[in-house]
């Protein structure tokens, strides 16, 4: 304390007083955060009691990390410690979003030992808005869609439906799945398959079948090959074929194998298997089963 009586304190007696150094203080003094009482007939900075208790307030919001501008609205009376807080942590929430997919950026960059182009692409997929990422999935499905009225209004609906939402902690996991269903849904290959599975699906409607068709057709193969696939029947076995007939009748198995290898093949299983991933979402079910009958198919394309 000064020995002059007035009870005032030097700057080095303040920061005696709280810890903090005296580079600390004056900096904040500077920056009109901490002004002084007065000053000495020397110059010196002088503080009072008050002082002592707004630089601990001071020192309590910067530890908390909230910025000069904010505790100075604060000292001021313009915001109130709750509004700021409040603030605060939603800026907070949004860099911890950013912090996590981060990690989960840096996990996978070194699980695949990537290039330094893979990943610069990875991070920029990463940190796609919500608004970009739906954009992607949106145009795959109009350019897969365009200009076939014919398709199946449930399968169409199905597909504009589609929505990609990675979850605000993504695991490493999460994000190879993002990365590696942006990269598919923008490869002109796979677009080009799935374009040709939805003429298809078109061709069919042309014909004057009921709606739902398609949806219907998925849920007869699969109470038809299921149970063959878990009794342990060999695609290859007279028994697959008997399931076949059952499924198809006499239609030509060249052209059923045809279509079902564009719709239901192992690529396409994937593209709805990272879907699910991203979206945290069940796996799409019956997969073994497409499988089973595609192999049955080739097993018998010409019985």
């Amino acid at each position: 304390m000064n020995d002059d009586g007035t009870g005032l304190l030097t700057i080095g007696e303040l920061a005696r007083a709280t810890g903090l150094s005296v580079r600390t203080i004056r900096y904040w003094s500077d920056e009109d955060v901490l002004a002084p009482v007065t000053r000495s007939p020397g110059g010196y900075r002088l503080y009072d009691a008050a002082s002592v208790a707004r630089l601990e307030l001071v020192r309590t919001l910067r530890e908390l990390g909230l910025g000069l501008d904010d505790v100075r609205r604060v000292l001021a009376g313009e915001r109130t410690v709750a509004e700021v807080a409040a603030t605060h942590v939603a800026a907070l929430d949004a860099q911890i979003r950013s912090l996590r997919v981060t990690r989960a950026v840096l996990s996978t960059i070194a699980r695949r030992g990537s290039t330094a182009e893979e990943t610069t692409l990875m991070n920029r997929l990463a940190r796609l808005s919500a608004g970009e990422r739906q954009r992607i999935m949106t145009e795959f499905v109009a350019q897969t869609l365009h200009g076939l009225d014919a398709v199946d209004p449930e399968v169409r609906e199905r597909m504009h439906a589609i929505t990609v939402e990675p979850a605000d902690d993504p695991t490493p996991e999460e994000v190879d799945a993002w990365v590696e269903l942006a990269e598919m849904i923008q490869d002109p290959d796979f677009r080009a398959q799935m374009r040709r599975a939805m003429e298809f699906n078109a061709a069919d409607g042309a014909s004057g079948r009921p709606d739902g068709r398609s949806l219907w057709f998925a849920k007869r193969l699969v109470e038809v090959a299921a149970p063959a696939r878990e009794r342990g029947i060999d695609p290859g076995s007279p028994e697959a074929d008997a399931v076949l007939r059952d499924l198809f009748g006499d239609a030509d198995r060249a052209d059923v194998l045809d279509r079902m290898t564009v719709g239901f093949n192992e690529r396409v299983a994937r593209y709805r298997e990272l879907i699910a991933l991203v979206n945290r979402a069940p796996a799409p079910p019956h997969a073994e089963d497409f499988a089973w009958v595609v192999a049955a198919l080739r097993a018998h394309a010409d019985s």
